[in-house]
């Protein structure tokens, strides 16, 4: 199977006449940048269906066969894509992302958090040697460390002891929730964990999805005091911690994370991967007033990325406005690419 993997034309000729025409769009250079974004979460779709089926693995082909792109916006979301595939068969090309070091971190990163994702026990040296390796990126050394405990808890026995709040999202995430004990999850116990630096970023992790969990949705009574527990999240040293916080915003998609996005997003001298994902939060939040506004001010931000996350977000908030089904080019007729 890896070997299959590495070639991301292998399954092509094989390929339904729908994944052929996302796959066209998604690895075209010249097709709006939105466009391309809806044409991956179709194959996501598409991927990720289970029972797999007969487009299961060509979809995750054509969305490696995107990787050689020069957006750094684009492979990050293929990357996030690929992980939530629970497909080995996606394991390849990540590896080949996560070992590129002329790649950029924020797509190496996304690479190792989705062999994590995948609970690759097969990557586990490589995940090791990266993170105990002092000349990678900091956002490399953490994401690895992240992605080794989390297959060593996804492949061990206190899995199954332990006792987890059921989620109201499907994402796969960099770590579970913190287990529950006899009693229901405190917030301000969640805080003191989630903001304690002298313990590993798994534990934190996992304290930053319970709270997650306890902002759904919205009009649940700890939703707004767990949201701005995680905002002080947004202050912490750590840029892949503060991105995951952005992220995390963009899922619950809670007012009242509103404005320290803004406040990430808009500040210069923040990490270019936290102010993409505020970018990409509040386009999540684009039916809320004034949120559009403040996205467009940043259409010309000298950071590419972010100029990109823009423009994605803001096709997000079209298609929070119009009540979409899905943020897809699906059920489009496959010709329309």
């Amino acid at each position: 199977m890896a070997n299959e993997s590495t070639s991301p034309d292998a399954q092509i000729d094989n390929a339904s006449q729908t994944v052929k025409a996302l796959r066209a769009t998604l690895t075209s250079e010249t097709t709006p940048l939105a466009r391309r974004f809806r044409a991956l979460f179709s194959l996501k779709h598409l991927a990720c269906l289970q029972p797999a089926t007969e487009d299961t693995i060509p979809a995750i082909e054509a969305i490696a066969a995107a990787f050689p792109s020069p957006s750094a916006l684009l492979k990050h979301e293929l990357a996030y894509c690929l992980g939530q595939t629970k497909n080995l068969h996606a394991v390849p090309s990540l590896r080949h992302v996560l070992e590129d070091k002329d790649e950029d971190s924020m797509c190496r990163h996304e690479a190792a958090e989705a062999i994590g994702a995948l609970a690759d026990t097969s990557s586990l040296d490589l995940l090791r040697k990266l993170r105990d390796d002092a000349s990678e990126p900091d956002v490399v050394r953490e994401t690895c460390e992240i992605a080794v405990d989390r297959i060593l808890w996804e492949t061990s026995e206190q899995r199954q002891a332990e006792k987890v709040k059921k989620s109201d999202f499907t994402s796969i995430d960099p770590a579970p929730p913190t287990a529950l004990s006899s009693k229901e999850h405190s917030i301000p116990e969640l805080k003191k964990t989630l903001l304690d630096t002298s313990i590993p970023l798994f534990q934190r992790y996992r304290a930053m999805f319970a709270l997650r969990d306890l902002s759904s949705p919205p009009d649940l009574p700890t939703a707004r005091e767990a949201v701005e527990a995680l905002a002080e999240g947004l202050q912490d040293r750590s840029a892949l911690f503060r991105h995951e916080i952005a992220f995390v915003f963009g899922q619950l998609s809670h007012p009242a994370s509103i404005p320290s996005l803004v406040a990430a997003l808009s500040n210069k001298e923040e990490a270019s991967m936290v102010r993409h994902e505020a970018a990409e939060a509040l386009g999540s939040l684009g039916d809320e007033e004034g949120v559009e506004d403040v996205l467009k001010k940043f259409l010309d931000d000298p950071e590419v990325v972010v100029k990109d996350s823009v423009i994605v977000a803001l096709d997000m908030a079209e298609y929070e406005r119009n009540g979409e089904f899905e943020y897809s080019l699906i059920p489009e007729p496959a010709a329309a690419s």
